[in-house]
């Protein structure tokens, strides 16, 4: 009877243990696949938000290495730059108007003798065209040469007011690279100090003050080019509000001349 119990107990228990065996890999098998998921799904995540702030993660990194110091002063040279930029462009873009509409209706003024109205509309419009034409009209009783000179010497002064704050832009166009440039500078000085302080050329240490010398100048010039392209859409601005000045100045003498001439007569 002992021995069939051992033999029943050897017979059955390896089946049990077998079984035993399989339901724990099948366990494992399903934990594994689900932490694989899941690591997985992370990674995706981790990609996503890295594509969504790779780029202003690079460009705060590239600022730190850089040294903080010249960084700063290129990044202050930009906000400068640009808040002097973008007054020029609005104060520009206020002063334009239809400068063919102004004179056809001083014109018709004028067919009407009605100075006093021209003077009024003049005084009414905006920008440089407008203020030309109303300095023209002020000194309509007077001769032509000395109209002429009024409204030349005139045109000067608003020429200049549309340049105001000009200056300022191309110096910061000029020290943004120049501050570049000293950081290029300085930070080979810092490699040099390095080096002569570990006493040996590695090129760690080399490769870091060249870092911060690359990157201090690569901003620098950016900064430059940033600012080279709102400086000359301004200039364009500015011919562009010159020309118009000259070309109203020319027509208004055309029609005081015609309006002397039809006075007198």
């Amino acid at each position: 009877m002992i021995l069939f119990s051992l033999v029943c107990l050897l017979g059955f228990s390896p089946a049990v243990a077998a079984s035993d065996s399989l339901a724990v890999a099948d366990s494992l098998a399903v934990a594994d696949s689900l932490a694989t998921e899941a690591l997985l799904a992370d990674d995706a995540d981790a990609d996503a938000d890295e594509a969504e702030g790779g780029i202003h993660k690079q460009l705060k990194t590239k600022f730190i290495d850089g040294n903080v110091g010249f960084m700063s002063l290129v990044a202050l040279a930009l906000v400068l730059g640009l808040a002097f930029c973008i007054e020029r462009i609005i104060y520009l873009t206020l002063s334009e108007i239809k400068s063919y509409k102004l004179m056809e209706d001083i014109e018709a003024h004028l067919q009407k003798d009605d100075v006093e109205g021209a003077k009024q509309l003049c005084r009414n419009t905006r920008g440089p065209v407008a203020s030309v034409c109303y300095q023209g009209l002020l000194h309509i009783n007077q001769s032509i040469d000395a109209i002429e000179r009024s409204i030349t010497n005139y045109g000067g002064l608003q020429a200049a007011n549309l340049e105001k704050g000009c200056s300022w832009i191309k110096l910061f166009i000029a020290m943004a690279p120049s501050l570049g440039f000293l950081g290029t500078v300085i930070g080979m000085v810092m490699a040099f100090d390095q080096i002569q302080q570990a006493g040996d050329i590695g090129p760690t240490i080399v490769a870091q003050g060249m870092k911060v010398a690359l990157i201090t100048t690569i901003f620098g010039i950016v900064v430059a080019l940033i600012l080279q392209l709102f400086y000359s859409y301004i200039l364009s601005k500015i011919e562009r509000l010159t020309a118009q000045m000259e070309e109203s100045a020319i027509t208004l003498l055309d029609m005081i001349t015609d309006y002397k001439v039809r006075v007198k007569g």
